[in-house]
């Protein structure tokens, strides 16, 4: 016969068993629901539709020997509404051409500067359209939006196979844009990029070398320990206080440039820098005391001890804490906005000290517009971060699991 308390005692295990297993189901579900969600919010965002047509590089309209000055948004027009004869009336027509975006003319423009010898020949152009028909194409938008006429013209050209859907690279390598299907994120990827690369290049050094220091160097009284506890506190500090702080040293005092991946990447240095402290500390103090007493019993400096013995076999767990200082990098948003990374930019930043953004505030900076294509713009701006941010979780593992050794 089973003694009731030791059944008891089974039946509370089952019973926890399964509240763990139904807890981790709820949170699978619920992920896979916000994954979706966005998923099918941003993939509008990766193609793009376009109308091809037959335009005539008139001569007369482009110069050869100055093809930038010509007349390209006439000739993409003028090819449009040559689809479309019977449509007579001005304000018909004008309906008609807006079905164009703003960049179907600089595209042609592009495409024949890089090739001059089609002047005066016929080119076979995809046109890009703007957002509201774009989106309308793809059942993401309202028909109000294009307007019953424009609607008509957009089913008469589908009909005629004159409408193609293409993935959209300019996505990826555009800039900001205040038309939502002429902008990127490649200017926001290049500045986020160059942030973290001053972020780790500042806080991963530092980090490390005052780790080794409190933990194996440093005599231990009330000064360390003071320190110690203040480092554990600016973990927990709030991000846009080291915003706050960056506005006021790196900017008003030392005239830093404002929303520049210099004045970024030393505001998150100081952000991360207590988190890979802590972790790096930690790392050390796991690595068996043993170690470094074998080294110093076959006559190892303690410094020769702690470089060649304790630190390698730290490695692995320091990189865990690089892997969650980058991630709270490259998350952040308030101390950024302090700084000034909030404004809209156009250009791609080649250095440290170009105006950028960063994939963070860009993906603020899109939900906060009042078009409905930006925030589809904005689901697909999550995902790039999301995988940008694996891919360096995947790196640093990799690291950790090449470094890790067994003792």
């Amino acid at each position: 016969m089973i003694d009731p308390f030791i059944a008891k005692r089974y039946r509370s295990e089952r019973l926890f068993r399964f509240h763990g297993a139904t807890a981790l189901v709820i949170s699978v579900l619920f992920l896979g629901y916000l994954i979706f969600d966005i998923g099918t919010k941003a993939w509008p965002s990766f193609t793009e539709n376009r109308i091809t047509l037959d335009i005539p590089i008139d001569p007369t309209k482009v110069d050869a020997a100055n093809v930038r000055k010509g007349d390209f948004d006439g000739l993409v027009k003028d090819a449009l509404r040559a689809k479309f004869p019977e449509v007579t009336a001005r304000g018909d027509k004008k309906k008609l051409t807006s079905l164009l975006s703003v960049g179907a003319a600089d595209d042609l423009r592009d495409l024949v500067i890089a090739n001059p010898a089609v002047v005066g020949t016929t080119l076979k152009y995809g046109a890009l359209l703007n957002d509201s028909a774009d989106l309308y194409l793809k059942g993401s938008g309202d028909s109000s939006d294009v307007g019953e006429l424009q609607s008509t013209f957009l089913k008469t050209l589908r009909d005629q196979g004159a409408i193609e859907n293409h993935l959209s690279w300019r996505f990826f390598t555009a800039g900001d844009s205040r038309e939502p299907e002429l902008s990127g994120l490649r200017g926001a990827i290049a500045g986020s990029l160059l942030t973290l690369l001053m972020t780790l290049t500042l806080s991963v050094p530092l980090g490390i070398a005052a780790a080794l220091y409190l933990e194996e160097f440093a005599p231990k009284n009330g000064w360390t320990d003071f320190i110690e506890v203040n480092i554990n506190n600016l973990a927990a500090v709030p991000s846009i206080i080291f915003g706050l702080l960056g506005l006021a040293v790196f900017i008003n005092f030392f005239g830093m440039p404002r929303s520049a991946p210099l004045t970024g990447g030393l505001v998150l240095a100081l952000l991360v820098l207590p988190t890979i402290i802590i972790a790096s500390r930690a790392a050390i103090r796991a690595v068996p005391p043993s170690i470094k007493e074998a080294a110093l019993g076959v006559g190892a400096s303690h410094q020769q001890a702690v470089f060649h013995h304790v630190l390698p076999l730290a490695v692995p767990g320091i990189l865990t804490g690089t892997i969650l200082g980058v991630a709270r990098a490259l998350g952040e948003t308030a101390p950024l906005l302090m700084i000034g990374m909030v404004a809209f930019i156009v250009d791609i930043p080649k250095g440290i000290t170009d105006a950028a953004t960063v994939l963070p505030v860009q993906i603020y900076l899109w939900s906060d517009l009042p078009e409905i294509a930006f925030q589809s713009r904005t689901a697909a701006a999550i995902i790039v971060l999301l995988l940008i941010l694996f891919c360096f979780n995947a790196i640093a593992i990799y690291l950790r699991k090449r470094f890790e050794r067994r003792w």
